[in-house]
Parts: C-alpha cells; sequence; structure tokens
C-alpha cells in the first residue's frame, strides 16, 4: 500500500508543464515551465489514478460543454461560476465546442462516480448520474492551483495536469451534522458550510434541529415551538429558528450541491425547548422554564399521555413534508429521564409513523435498545471505552439487518478540543487531534458488526461552544477533509503518511476560500 502511494507521488511530480505558447484551444507544447499538480493530491483520494500525457490550460477560449440537460446544464454553470472571476474569462456554457465537457453515459461509475479524462485537448469528465458530474467537478477544483476559488482575477496559468482518474465512492452515507439547537445559524452560514463540505465530496447534511437549549423549525400546529423554544440558545442571547421558506431555501442549496438534507428533532429526551412551550406535554402540566445551560439527561416527553402522541405525529407531518430526501433522524440519545420500558414503547409507537410519512427512521444508536423499524439506521457514536454490551447491542442490531451510520465521538465529532489549549469545544471524549480522526477503519470498527451493515460515516459538530462561521471552521478543518476520504476513497488508499502531505496541499486553497482552520503540528503544512 505504502510503496503504491510512493509511486504515485513519484509519477505525479514528473507532470512538468509548459506554460508558453498555448493556443486557444488550451492545448500546452513540450518545453520548460510551471508544475501541474499532480492527480493524486486530491482529497478524498480517488480510487485509481493513472498520471500521464501533456496537461490541458484553460484559457479565453475554453468552453464547458454540456449535454442537452437541464441537470447537466446546473453542473456546467456552477463550474463556471467558480472560475469566472479567478481566470477572468467568459466561459461560456454551451452544448457544443471544446475545452472542458460534462457529459452523462452509462458504466461502472454507480450514483456518484466519475470518470476523469485530460490531456492536450481538454477535460472530460463522465458520469452516470448528475451527482457524479458534480463530484468529478470537485475533483477538477483541487486539480487547478488554489487561486482558482479567488473572487477577484488572478494571474494563472490554469493548467490541468494529463492523466486519468477513475473515481466511485466506498460508502454511500458522508454526512455533516450541524447542531444549530445550542447555539442557533443562519441560513447563510448554514449554506457557507454546505459550499465548504461540498468540495469534499459529502452528500448528507444532518441537521440537529431541537434540543433543550432551542427548537429551530416552525411548526404551524405547535407555533410556540419557534417563537418561543426557540428564543433563547446557550448562555443566553437571541436564538433564532427557521421559517419553513428558511429550511426550504437551505434544501435547496444543498440540493443544488448535491447534498441530501436529513433533520432531527431529538425525542424523547433532549426536549425541555417543546416543554417549556406548551405546558401539556409535561406529565404534571407544568412547564419548566427555558434553559441556556450544558447539561443533558434531565428531559422527556410525557410517554403516557396521548397528546404527546399527537404532538408527534404534527411535528413529523409537517417536517416530512418539508423535506424531499429519504429520511427523519428522530434522535433517541441520552433519555435519562425516560425509564427503559417507557423508552421502548415511545419508540414502538413513533417509528411507524415516520414511515406513515413515507420517511425512513434514523436514531442514535439508543434506538437498537428498544426494536429498530425494518430499514431503520442507527448512528453510533460510543467510544472505545463504550462498555461491551452495549456495542454488542449495537452489533446485534447490525447482524439483524439494522444499518449503522458510524460516528465514533472519540474519532469523528468535531467538537472535541484538538489538545488542551484548544480554545474552543469540549473534551469529554477525549482530545482528538488530525491524526487520530483519520487513522481508523469504519469497515472494522466495531467488533461483530458485519462489513456490510456499516452505510457510512458522519461527522456530528456540536455548537456548546460555537458561535460563528468562523467557530465552525476552526473545529471542522482541517479534521473534515479526513471524514471525507474515510466515507469516499477505498480502504486500500488508507496511509496517514501519504494523506497528511495531500492534506497540507488544501492549506492553501482554504486561504483563498476565506476558511479558518487549525494549524495542527500533525500536519507539514507548505
Amino acid at each position: 500500500m505504502r510503496q503504491r502511494h510512493r509511486t504515485l507521488r513519484l509519477l505525479g511530480s514528473l507532470l512538468l508543464v509548459a506554460a508558453a505558447g498555448v493556443s486557444a484551444t488550451g492545448a500546452v507544447p513540450a518545453g520548460p515551465g510551471p508544475t501541474a499538480i499532480p492527480l493524486d493530491r486530491v482529497v478524498p483520494a480517488p480510487a485509481s489514478v493513472a498520471p500521464g500525457g501533456s496537461p490541458y490550460r484553460i484559457t479565453d477560449g475554453t468552453r464547458i460543454r454540456v449535454d442537452d440537460s437541464r441537470e447537466v446544464r446546473r453542473v456546467g454553470e456552477y463550474l463556471a461560476g467558480i472560475l469566472r472571476p479567478s481566470t477572468g474569462y467568459r466561459l461560456p456554457v454551451t452544448t457544443h465546442g471544446g475545452g472542458i465537457r460534462l457529459r452523462l453515459a452509462e458504466g461502472a461509475f454507480g450514483a456518484e462516480g466519475y470518470r476523469l479524462d485530460s490531456d492536450r485537448r481538454g477535460v472530460v469528465i463522465t458520469a452516470a448520474r448528475p451527482a457524479g458530474l458534480f463530484h468529478g467537478v470537485q475533483t477538477l477544483r483541487q486539480l487547478l492551483p488554489a487561486a482558482v476559488e479567488k473572487d477577484s482575477v488572478q494571474p494563472g496559468p490554469w493548467l490541468v495536469a494529463g492523466g486519468t482518474i477513475k473515481d466511485t465512492p466506498r460508502y454511500g452515507w458522508r454526512g455533516a451534522m450541524l447542531d444549530v439547537s445550542r447555539h442557533f445559524f443562519s441560513v447563510d452560514e448554514v449554506k457557507r458550510y454546505v459550499d465548504q463540505l461540498a468540495l469534499y465530496k459529502f452528500n448528507k447534511l444532518h441537521l440537529h434541529l431541537s434540543d433543550d437549549q432551542g427548537w429551530r423549525i416552525a411548526i404551524d400546529s405547535w407555533p410556540r415551538l419557534a417563537t418561543y423554544g426557540g428564543s433563547t440558545q446557550v448562555g443566553g442571547g437571541p436564538g433564532g429558528y427557521y421559517t419553513k421558506d428558511d429550511y426550504r431555501e437551505i434544501v435547496r442549496h444543498a440540493a443544488s450541491r448535491h447534498l441530501e438534507v436529513v433533520p432531527e428533532i431529538d425525542i424523547p429526551g433532549h426536549t425541555n425547548a417543546a416543554l417549556a412551550s406548551y405546558a401539556e406535554l409535561n406529565c404534571d402540566g407544568v412547564a419548566p422554564p427555558l434553559y441556556t445551560g450544558t447539561e443533558v439527561g434531565f428531559s422527556s416527553l410525557c410517554v403516557g399521555k396521548d397528546l404527546t402522541y399527537d404532538f408527534v405525529e404534527d411535528v413529523i407531518r409537517e417536517l416530512a413534508a418539508l423535506t424531499p430526501g429519504r429520511y427523519l433522524h428522530i434522535g433517541g440519545d441520552e433519555a435519562h429521564s425516560t425509564p427503559h420500558a417507557d423508552y421502548v414503547k415511545f419508540m414502538d409507537r413513533v417509528q411507524p409513523v415516520v414511515a406513515e410519512y413515507g420517511k425512513t427512521v434514523i436514531g442514535w444508536h439508543q434506538l437498537t435498545g428498544a426494536s429498530p423499524a425494518k430499514g431503520a439506521l442507527a448512528q453510533y457514536w460510543g467510544l472505545d471505552g463504550t462498555s461491551a454490551q452495549e456495542k454488542e447491542q449495537v452489533a446485534a442490531a447490525a447482524r439483524a439487518g439494522t444499518g449503522l451510520i458510524l460516528s465514533p465521538a472519540d474519532r469523528i465529532y468535531l467538537d472535541m478540543k484538538y489538545d488542551e489549549s484548544t480554545p474552543l469545544g469540549l473534551s469529554w471524549a477525549g482530545y482528538v487531534e488530525v491524526r487520530r480522526s483519520y487513522d481508523w477503519d469504519p469497515g472494522d470498527y466495531l467488533a461483530g458488526v458485519p462489513e456490510s451493515a456499516v452505510r457510512g460515516v458522519e461527522a456530528p459538530l456540536w455548537s456548546e461552544t460555537l458561535r460563528t462561521s468562523e467557530d465552525i471552521e476552526y473545529m471542522a478543518f482541517p479534521r473534515v477533509a479526513g471524514v471525507a476520504e474515510l466515507g469516499w476513497s477505498p480502504a486500500v488508499t488508507h496511509d496517514w503518511d501519504a494523506y497528511k502531505v495531500r492534506l497540507a496541499a488544501q492549506a492553501e486553497r482554504w486561504e483563498a476560500l476565506g476558511i479558518s482552520f487549525y494549524r495542527s503540528p500533525q500536519v507539514p503544512w507548505l
């Protein structure tokens, strides 16, 4: 495996290309000049890389040729929107001409795979589905100088190394979760994170929309959930919530980046914001005050009340109607104030409601302590130190057919501090430096779990200590890139020594994009 990486790096280092004497087609003649970015510098690592041949140079004569399809044209316009500000070129999106071509064709690509071919005549990205073309465009971005990400004209040259990349993802679930409940983040802040995730081929955005500290989505049949339950956040402050149009805009923007939004309403615990909004949801009929602290496990819906299930059905019905994706997350973690028998009763009654409104249930892995519905997914967030009994409970559910999303807290909880000096984040799961977050294999992480049960990985980012986009970025980057690689790249490419070099090269791109990131001492930054 390490020999393969050394070979690819050597081949990549030999890709010297000329910058002068370029025709309007973008062809580059032989001769000395600047070096194109090697094909094997991409994150996440592609499945197959074959460097070779002359590079292509983007010029003012380049066109972006697309199929006569609305979806393919959208990918072409997205690419043009990235390239035009920095190159200063027109880059018309058209159904004829040459330069950069995006085409759909049947092949061994799957729903998200692609093939990228580059030579002196141009760049061709081929996929079976628009999502594959979009992911191929992210690879093309990384094959261009980092200055291509800037919003003002840069000098170039804009060279794409010659060769072929063939790429398909290892897992179908490559997610990132953003907690908008502990601290509220605006629509624009969420969209900014979506754009950053898209660069690394994520395909799921999990929004944690409710918790003890805030309810963040408008529900028409229970309006005080948002107007009162969403009126504060950790440490106090105004909080906030998404109107239905706000939520639709997040869903629309995520879909334009080929991410599916997975909404979460955390029940039966983590419900103080709801209980404070409606006294009748409490067993004693008394509403607790709004909560701005960070403790967990003290709240619970009243499992014995029929009104509780009317409430849950109303919320699920309205949220399902807003959400075109397949999944709805019902939480289920840290329900310490709900007796186990009540928890099982609650989950048995609520899961069919999710199915009734056309969605597939996801719950945190505590759902496996009840009876997961057929087709349900369980999101595992345990630690290396999680009890053997709890791990076996999850493994037994996986062997019985429950799919797993892996989010081990001491590996890929992005809110964990990097080390003791990190100014943001928490450390209850330990310190999580960049290597620790990358250096594990989802396929064999949990003993007794068949690899076929692992649907993929997801990086949660809880927001107890986070208030701004800069805070999100500092805790997510660089670790989120490693999670992307765990979800996308073949296991055979997994090698820390090779990865940290490719990761270091991302820094210039993050700077061009204005991303605040942590300069881990474990990474040989340029």
